[in-house]
């Protein structure tokens, strides 16, 4: 079975962030999305401070949510800090109830 960039966008889209109580996704954590040939995923993205003291959990349970859309053989996750995140990354609904808008 193969797999889209939405299927893993909606996959990750269950994680929430515990501190701010928002998905990874409408936070606009997550930068990009590549599927690879051989059926695996690199997922770029961010965090929203590089001392975030739920660094590795995050990103584990990123990978974990990806892994767990049907077909997908392997999840890498690249962390990155450019450009570094800011609240107008964030969907509008989040900005709204952040008060960023």
């Amino acid at each position: 079975m193969s797999f889209t960039k939405d299927d893993i966008y909606n996959a990750i889209s269950t994680v929430i962030d515990p501190e701010v109580g928002f998905n990874l996704v409408e936070l606009g954590l997550i930068y990009d999305v590549e599927i690879r040939d051989d059926q695996s995923v690199l997922i770029t993205m961010t965090l929203s401070t590089p001392s975030c003291p739920l660094h590795e959990m995050l990103l584990n349970w990123t990978k974990e949510a990806a892994m767990k859309v049907e077909g997908v053989k392997s999840v890498e996750v690249n962390l990155t800090f450019d450009p570094p995140w800011n609240p107008s990354m964030a969907s509008d609904e989040v900005k709204k109830k952040l008060g960023a808008i």
